[in-house]
């Protein structure tokens, strides 16, 4: 099915406002009261529990018994850690450790 032009612009404006709304629901809901609990425990831990997994989920296929040895992951691991802990700059240490780890598995595999 094919969309004229009119039909995308409408569908674009309307997924933009909704977008928009869902945006700032939270801030419209919580602006004047404070947050149930289980928002703030959200709020807390749920970065942590993402970061633990996206850790598992990277390492999960790691070979550890042929060359390099891991030795990628491991180094984009342990840069993208000194670059948090060295700037502590979420955004630096992301492309940081992951800019490191593709060179390395570039040049090593």
């Amino acid at each position: 099915m094919k969309l004229s032009l009119s039909a995308a612009l409408i569908a674009s404006v309307f997924t933009a406002l909704l977008l928009f709304l869902l945006r700032a629901f939270p801030f419209l809901v919580f602006s004047k009261k404070e947050p149930p609990a289980i928002i703030r425990f959200v709020e807390k831990y749920i970065p942590s529990m993402i970061i633990a997994i996206l850790i598992v989920y990277c390492l999960k296929d790691l070979q550890l018994q042929a060359a390099p040895f891991g030795l990628p992951s491991l180094v984009g691991i342990g840069a993208t850690i000194f670059l948090h802990l060295w700037k502590n700059n979420s955004m630096l240490s992301i492309f940081g450790g992951t800019i490191i780890y593709m060179v390395l598995n570039y040049f090593l595999n």
